[in-house]
């Protein structure tokens, strides 16, 4: 059976693979998977960062929201996108976290450099002009059909 620290490296190698992380990211990391990999062997509770105050939030809405990331309120995390974090680590839908922190549907939950660079990825690829041609393709068919 592999120890605590095995699993423990394990678990933050993964997590390491992909998202970027400095060293000093790495060895806090790695020292609280450690902790919570013995706080589950000795049967107590596992403490989440945020819970106690689970309706407060880590960073105000006006900072949350940059060019370059975004940051859970939650739990101060800086990612480029919020919905799959939201689902996974906090068990909420998008709609709920903007209703819990009063977010206006207009923001997107996703830092604006990656939403240029997807949007830019599009149109290189031409996925406007496709989908133009399918709703013409659409109209003429709906057209057909009531004729």
């Amino acid at each position: 059976m592999a120890t605590l620290i095995e699993m423990a490296a394990e678990i933050v190698a993964a997590h390491a693979s992909t998202t970027p992380m400095s060293k000093e990211e790495l060895l806090a990391e790695l020292s609280e998977v450690v902790k919570a990999l013995a706080a589950l062997e000795k049967g107590e509770g596992v403490p989440v960062e945020g819970a106690a105050e689970e309706g407060a939030p880590t960073i105000s809405r006006k900072k949350a929201f940059g060019k370059d990331k975004v940051v859970c309120m939650l739990c101060g995390k800086e990612m480029k996108t919020l919905a799959r974090h939201l689902k996974t680590a906090h068990g909420l839908k998008p709609g709920e976290y903007r209703k819990q922190f009063d977010i206006p549907r207009t923001q997107p939950l996703a830092a604006r450099s990656y939403s240029e660079s997807r949007r830019q990825m599009a149109v290189d690829r031409g996925l406007g002009d496709n989908l133009a041609k399918a709703r013409a393709a659409r109209g003429k068919g709906k057209k057909k059909k009531s004729a």
